[in-house]
């Protein structure tokens, strides 16, 4: 009887997890992850009533439940990560770490060690292991539900990890999984989805961050969409690569390119794309955030969605932040590779094409991108395969 170590958030989707591998007759056991606590937060942040409900489906499903603390790891692997970023003007994805640094690595470890063969989460996703020159190949799947997908939060797992994971949600519609969840009359069949940041809940992301990011008022610039910067002669350039990688590199706005509209109290808490707390009037259409300089404390913006300032064709990331789930799809400069991409969580995949160069890889669009920001990830697919990832450089 093989065992297994569910990851028991309190959610219906863990819960039904569990439930699917006790009836396929694996030896389960149930742990709640107490990740995080604050009293700044409290209200957002529900911990105990989710460790409750944990228990209480534990308790239903006849498994051994217990409660293991993991604030320090989550701190250090997840906050402090979010706040380094966004200080240095870039935009994370904490829940892509979480599940890289906690919930599949420390949490994976303290499973081993109480004998666990597997772990298991409530994840739409799929994995299963094909055999490649006589070698077992773990293979990361996207899951059947095309709204709940969740390959992407997955994209910097590797072999072991997916090795020693069960995904039981990845062949079901989350319809199908609320309907498990009232016929078997769990206790939380009808709990509501959380959201927001992993194990923190829903929160307001200025207002979490000012707690290590000091305010500092800077300027508002608005560049207009027909300034001279967007019409620059052309460079020349050696190579196609040559040309991507210049036209994937941050645009260099100055002061001079625009005129002060408004002022900010932190740059940092910006983000490229942003339409919200801009808030100033006279003008026809929305302003969004077209780039930040976190050295001078500048906010730039444009006026409207087709802005040229939010768009590009290609994307760089550096050879240390390049990811490979398919070690043996791995490439070698020189290298081109068609795959599908996307560069946020449940954007469309997007036809590109990956070019290997010496310090790192460039992806090139068949379509300009909306909003490619610094800190975040792509992710490359081969089919409903996710092969790949890397930090947006």
């Amino acid at each position: 009887m093989q065992k297994v170590v569910v990851g028991l958030s309190g959610g219906v989707d863990s819960s039904v997890a569990a439930l699917i591998l006790k009836r396929k007759g694996y030896k389960v056991i149930g742990l709640f992850m107490h990740n995080w606590e604050d009293t700044v937060y409290s209200n957002q942040c529900s911990w105990k009533e989710d460790s409750i409900d944990a228990m209480l489906v534990a308790e239903q499903l006849n498994i051994p439940f217990q409660i293991v603390e993991m604030k320090k790891e989550y701190k250090k692997h997840v906050i402090d990560y979010m706040f380094n970023e966004y200080k240095s003007g870039k935009t994370p994805n904490p829940d892509i770490l979480c599940n890289k640094k906690i919930k599949f690595s420390i949490f994976l470890e303290k499973a081993i060690d109480l004998g666990a063969d597997f772990i298991a989460t409530g994840h739409y996703v799929n994995n299963e292991k094909i055999l490649k020159n006589k070698k077992i190949i773990h293979r990361l799947l996207t899951g059947k539900d095309p709204y709940k997908d969740q390959s992407y939060f997955l994209c910097q797992l590797n072999q072991y990890q997916l090795r020693k994971s069960i995904f039981p949600l990845g062949g079901l519609m989350k319809s199908q999984v609320r309907k498990i969840a009232e016929k078997n009359r769990l206790y939380n069949a009808y709990k509501k989805e959380s959201q927001g940041l992993c194990f923190v809940g829903k929160i307001d992301l200025s207002k979490f961050l000012r707690q290590e990011i000091f305010s500092k008022k800077g300027d508002i610039i608005y560049i207009d969409s027909n300034a001279p910067i967007y019409y620059k002669k052309n460079e020349s350039f050696s190579s196609k690569e040559e040309k991507l990688f210049f036209l994937s590199r941050k645009k260099k706005y100055k002061k001079s390119d625009g005129k002060i509209i408004g002022h900010h109290e932190g740059a940092q808490f910006f983000t490229k794309g942003q339409r919200k707390r801009i808030s100033l009037g006279g003008y026809k259409e929305p302003l969004f955030v077209i780039e930040t300089d976190i050295k001078k404390n500048i906010v730039y913006t444009g006026m409207g969605k087709q802005h040229p300032g939010l768009y590009n064709k290609s994307l760089f990331i550096s050879e240390e932040n390049i990811h490979w789930i398919r070690e043996d799809l791995i490439m070698h400069e020189g290298d081109k590779m068609d795959v599908m991409c996307r560069i946020r969580y449940r954007q469309p995949l997007q036809k590109s094409k990956l070019y290997k160069l010496t310090k790192g890889m460039l992806v090139e669009f068949d379509k300009m991108q909306c909003a490619i920001m610094e800190g975040q990830f792509a992710v490359w697919y081969l089919g409903k395969e996710l092969i790949g990832s890397g930090i947006i450089s």
